[in-house]
């Protein structure tokens, strides 16, 4: 089994849209360990703010069937490809770490590199895996959060998935 990291977004009917993988997530992977919930402005083009989130999970799958079945997961939920890069999204699900592989394979980086710049990644990884290292690194989420210097305004929001508030107070 392999332990990944995935990060989950949304600006578009944003609740419904991360309650839906979140639910195909726990049917593809079983228990799921989740960040809590943070609204943040888009990053790269003007629209709707996003809620972001972080899942930690195990899988058997390799790299590229992992890929290929977040790929069917966003589709399900209206995902669409033929935009621009930075556009409002319905769910967004990137595969942050996998294990503690690192290097380029295909169109997949890891770690993923948006981990060290955007807040709405490191902060929830901070938050559910605080003493993990970054691969390639000896260097905790943790210790990586505290010393950011990361300029992008991040709250947390209350949000139900299965009965359950995600969001710490």
């Amino acid at each position: 089994m392999t332990d990944i990291f995935l990060g989950l977004g949304s600006n578009t009917d944003k609740h419904r849209n991360l309650c839906a993988g979140l639910d195909a997530l726990a049917l593809s992977f079983g228990e799921l360990k989740i960040s809590s919930v943070y609204e943040s402005l888009p990053v790269g083009f003007d629209g709707r703010n996003f809620y972001n989130l972080v899942v930690a999970a195990k899988t058997e799958l390799t790299l590229e069937d992992l890929s290929r079945r977040l790929k069917q997961i966003e589709d399900a939920n209206g995902r669409l490809r033929d935009g621009p890069k930075f556009s409002p999204r319905t769910l967004d699900i990137d595969i942050l770490t996998y294990g503690a592989v690192t290097g380029k394979f295909g169109d997949i980086e890891l770690p993923r590199d948006e981990i060290l710049f955007n807040a709405f990644v490191l902060k929830p990884l901070a938050e559910i895996a605080p003493d993990a290292l970054l691969p390639g690194t000896q260097t905790r989420y943790a210790t990586l959060w505290q010393n950011a210097s990361i300029e992008q305004q991040l709250w947390p929001v209350s949000f139900i998935w299965q009965g359950r508030e995600l969001t710490q107070s």
